[in-house]
């Protein structure tokens, strides 16, 4: 694991404060940047200042995968990806010549924590699918790639809302900002 270090503007935070934070950028970023995976990650990196090539890679993950709106919601895809960044397994435990069983386990470790992110979107919104996701918040699903398709969305409030993706974007920042906090990889007194 990497240990996590908050920028010192956002030092001296309470728990309650930083992950309101993350949620407050979530949403902001999300509303006037769109990308709901690299929003999550933007909002991440702003608090704790990691490599920003996350954020560059986290570009397309977003509208259920490239605008297709088939996918995973590119919130959970931000937050693994930040939280893969602080557990995940560094390339080093790879091996091409062998299986090596420890390295193995650091990948499942890895999983099981990322799990917990997914877990947190399953009880709150029964899937982890952008399309499904969409017909709760919206009362139907959109075709990001298609023009039409994406006015009409952005009409039926989708980064002006308040429940609508800018939400849910500031609510899975939140949610991964509490499993790095629970999980060891912030010290909020360092």
């Amino acid at each position: 694991m990497i240990k996590a270090k908050i920028k010192e503007k956002y030092r001296g935070l309470s728990v309650q404060e930083l992950l309101d934070k993350a949620y407050e950028l979530g949403f902001n970023y999300e509303k006037n940047s769109e990308s709901c995976s690299q929003c999550t990650v933007a909002a991440l990196h702003e608090i704790l200042g990691f490599d920003s090539v996350v954020v560059r890679v986290a570009t397309s993950s977003e509208g259920g995968q490239a605008d297709q709106v088939v996918g995973t919601c590119g919130g959970l895809i931000g937050g693994t990806m930040v939280l893969d960044y602080y557990f995940g397994r560094p390339v080093e435990s790879l091996s091409c010549q062998e299986r090596i069983d420890t390295n193995i386990q650091t990948l499942a470790d890895a999983a099981g924590v990322a799990k917990l992110l997914y877990d947190k979107y399953v009880d709150e919104y029964g899937t982890i699918l952008c399309p499904h996701i969409q017909v709760q918040r919206f009362g139907r699903h959109y075709y990001f790639s298609d023009p039409d398709e994406a006015k009409k969305f952005e009409g039926a409030g989708g980064h002006s809302g308040p429940d609508k993706c800018s939400h849910i974007v500031g609510t899975a920042a939140r949610w991964t900002m509490e499993i790095l906090l629970d999980n060891g990889a912030i010290n909020i007194n360092e």
